[in-house]
């Protein structure tokens, strides 16, 4: 089989259940929601769509959850155009999903004080995973998630590579608002967000080298 025809095979495999997105969205959104909430707990900020929730959170003190679902809304417009409709409605739920686990976290989890280079290393932790398993079950957080996964099926850009140029923007942009030690563990932040999903997001490769996913049911 050529290469082209084994990684359109790999991409068909993985449509999953819808139970199966289910799980996989709600798992997602809760370790996205935690590494948000430690990055808070810091008054840290990351890149991509969170970050820019925290920069226009920290500017005008809105809700973390309500700015978070008003930044991906020119987002989630592209990926309608450039995924179609089933990318979307999965994006759409997680999007809400999370503006909703925010808001809800933040009520039954409360950690008062973290030092920021930890906070800057779970947290990126938390949410690398999370985009993981999002990008596994065919959805992202909205935002520049969209964007590099639209790059990196049309031109074979990493996604961690892309998120990362976008993130550097958006982080430079916080020293208006967070003193320079706080924005200095916010780059770490993104840094380790991008580079769980350089070292764990690599669809191409994996289906190259011959390994196939397991039957679902079966561990």
């Amino acid at each position: 089989m050529e290469p082209s025809s084994r990684i359109e095979a790999a991409k068909a495999e993985r449509r999953y259940p819808v139970l199966d997105d289910a799980q996989g969205f709600a798992t997602a959104i809760l370790l996205v929601g935690l590494g948000l909430a430690v990055l808070r707990s810091a008054q840290l900020l990351t890149g991509g769509i969170p970050g820019l929730a925290f920069v226009l959170n920290y500017a005008t003190g809105w809700p973390l959850g309500w700015t978070l679902l008003i930044v991906n809304l020119p987002f989630i417009a592209f990926g309608w155009h450039a995924f179609g409709l089933r990318f979307t409605w999965k994006t759409i739920l997680v999007v809400a999903g999370l503006s909703l686990s925010v808001e809800g976290i933040g009520r039954v989890l409360s950690v008062h004080t973290a030092h920021p280079l930890f906070a800057a290393v779970a947290g990126g932790l938390l949410i690398g995973v999370g985009l993981l398993v999002l990008f596994r079950h065919g959805a992202s957080l909205g935002g520049f998630g969209v964007l590099a996964l639209f790059l990196q099926r049309r031109y074979g850009w990493s996604t961690g590579a892309v998120q990362m140029a976008c993130d550097a923007a958006i982080v430079a942009s916080a020293f208006a608002l967070v003193e320079p030690g706080r924005v200095a563990c916010s780059i770490v932040s993104a840094v380790v967000v991008n580079l769980v999903l350089m070292w764990n997001h690599r669809p191409a490769a994996r289906s190259l080298s011959g390994i196939k996913e397991p039957p679902v049911g079966r561990p």
